[in-house]
């Protein structure tokens, strides 16, 4: 695996931004669900999930959030970035099948802890399926 090139703190301006896209498929769903331990039937049932609000089986709801934790750790800012803290406001389902297209933009920065605020939105056919906010620390450029 290529490892992506850190931006570091100095380099980040207020909206710049970064996008991933990923198809949610029924793999997806089913290791989210081994790796977290969440096998709630609305996910991995679908005479369960038939019976719900939802009439079919949905993705978690953190499996999208985890797609705002690889634009953080693969694009911007890349490797190196810490994650402080993440609001999460889920307005939509996602359903297997559905391209996530998650983005991050630099909303402020703060130059005496390193820190930068982001905007975070995953979107499907353009409309928002999860909101929030985060708080990264970045790591700063090496001394030349």
């Amino acid at each position: 695996m290529t490892v992506p090139s850190t931006i570091y703190f100095e380099d980040l301006t207020v909206g710049q931004e970064a996008s991933l896209s990923n198809t949610v498929s029924e793999r997806d769903i089913q290791v989210f669900a081994d790796v977290s331990g969440d096998h709630n039937p609305v996910h991995l049932d679908a005479d369960y999930a038939a019976k719900t609000m939802f009439k079919q089986r949905i993705a978690h709801g953190i499996l999208s959030a985890a797609y705002i934790s690889a634009v953080f750790g693969m694009k911007l800012p890349g490797p190196g970035a810490i994650y402080i803290s993440q609001t999460l406001a889920f307005k939509a389902p996602v359903k297997i099948g559905d391209t996530v297209v998650t983005t991050v933009k630099v909303v402020e920065l703060v130059p005496e802890k390193k820190r930068a605020r982001f905007e975070t939105v995953c979107t499907v056919g353009g409309k928002p399926v999860l909101t929030g906010e985060a708080q990264l620390m970045i790591p700063s450029r090496p001394a030349a």
